[in-house]
């Protein structure tokens, strides 16, 4: 099936007599007729559900339609996008290990990063990611277990250079990671240019209504976790708490997904509800019409703030000229996101004036959903880093991030105009 139709039919094939839309198993738990079928269940010889902390059959389906548009092997719900960061990393990681980062990515990843995982005794390393190969390679240590970068930077609109990453990250013998939430697999599949798990944060443009938190995990099951054994212990040893199995012998391709769950799932639980996925599911069934719509609505925005006597720059990376076009070009070909960054002249202050004096547009903490919305990043989702830690992310004090929505283009023009005129 071509990505439209995934959207609409992915994952849930219904038989005769069944559902035509996805059902909703809002139960907990499920039952069986003997305890040897549920123990079987319990040691991984079987397969089935048998408690929603670690799978059930809603959030199953959904997130094989976002593993079949993203063309991986398996997915794995989660109750978050941080969650989606934090158990990507942390079934590669533990205590002493250490991952390389792209700078440029969203500021509750950096905190979630550079803080919280740090007191797990897991070490980040930040590296400029249009640095040239050699430079991010001494970034390298004996313990690193991963790369991490973001197809287009939040909120910086960087454009990663996926295929350079997945190389250096290869040499090195770890897997690359790439959140992919801004793109969605409409505009770009990651695994294509050589990543090897993509994460998102369904959140945004893939619920794309503001109704439900979420997260998802795609691997790719092309990376070779035997040929690199010793770095991955996790994977390629076996497990004491499900009697010795070894996930890369017993699942093969599916061994990562299958660890995520089985392992963090069931001791961590951070699940998305079955109604959440459901909702999810009806964001998804649409995102082939709405992406198109979002890229060029922003891109009539960016041409417009380009011109305008009291904008002092705009970045986005769909613009002609703008630093990223080229590589837009050759990993976003059909259009970017929705999402742009400007200054205006007269910095922060004169920035908080144009936020306050938009109608339609509105100041909220959300981002890539159907609504324009704007925010402050340097007051809100980034306030906790330093200006040394901002410039690193590439957020200037006066970026104001403009998540332009799906409205009536001329609509959405007229506020900002209106606005810029008061500010």
């Amino acid at each position: 099936m071509k990505r439209g139709t995934l959207c609409v039919q992915g994952g849930w094939q219904p038989k005769n007599g069944e559902p035509r839309v996805v059902p909703i198993y809002q139960s907990t738990t499920f039952k069986y007729e003997s305890s040897d079928e549920m123990g079987r269940l319990f040691d991984l010889e079987a397969s089935g559900y048998f408690y929603t902390r670690l799978q059930n059959p809603t959030n199953d389906t959904v997130a094989a339609k976002i593993a079949a548009l993203e063309g991986g092997v398996a997915a794995l719900l989660t109750a978050s996008g941080q969650t989606a960061s934090f158990y990507a990393i942390l079934n590669l990681c533990s205590a002493g290990d250490h991952v390389v980062c792209a700078s440029e990515i969203y500021g509750g990843t950096f905190n979630l990063f550079a803080v919280t995982m740090k007191r797990m005794q897991i070490d980040f390393t930040f590296v400029n990611q249009d640095a040239p190969e050699e430079e991010i390679d001494r970034a390298f240590r004996p313990n690193t277990k991963a790369v991490f970068g973001e197809t287009i930077a939040n909120p910086a609109c960087a454009v990663l250079d996926i295929e350079k990453f997945a190389r250096i990250a290869h040499r090195h013998g770890v897997p690359l990671i790439v959140d992919n939430t801004f793109a969605t697999p409409i505009n770009c599949r990651p695994f294509e240019w050589g990543a090897d798990i993509v994460i998102h944060s369904t959140t945004k443009y893939m619920d794309g209504h503001a109704t439900s938190v979420g997260g998802a995990i795609v691997d790719s099951g092309r990376f070779d976790w035997e040929a690199h054994a010793e770095k991955f212990p996790g994977l390629t040893t076996p497990d004491a708490s499900y009697h010795g199995i070894v996930y890369t012998q017993r699942f093969g391709s599916a061994a990562y997904i299958t660890k995520a769950v089985v392992q963090l799932m069931r001791d961590l639980g951070a699940i998305p509800a079955p109604m959440n996925a459901f909702l999810l599911n009806l964001g998804l069934e649409t995102l082939h019409l709405r992406v198109p719509r979002h890229c060029a609505n922003a891109l009539s925005v960016a041409e417009y703030l380009s011109q305008h006597p009291k904008v002092a720059w705009v970045h986005y990376p769909g613009l002609k000229g703008d630093k990223y076009y080229a590589a837009a070009q050759k990993y976003l070909p059909n259009g970017s996101c929705g999402v742009l960054t400007l200054g205006l002249k007269g910095g922060r202050e004169q920035a908080i004036r144009f936020m306050d004096a938009l109608r339609m547009v509105a100041i909220v903490t959300h981002v890539a959903d159907a609504r324009s919305s704007v925010l402050h990043p340097a007051s809100h989702t980034h306030r906790q880093l330093t200006d040394e830690q901002l410039k690193a992310a590439g957020v200037a004090p006066d970026l104001i991030r403009f998540s332009v929505g799906i409205e009536d283009i001329e609509d959405i023009l007229a506020d900002v105009e209106q606005a810029l005129e008061h500010a």
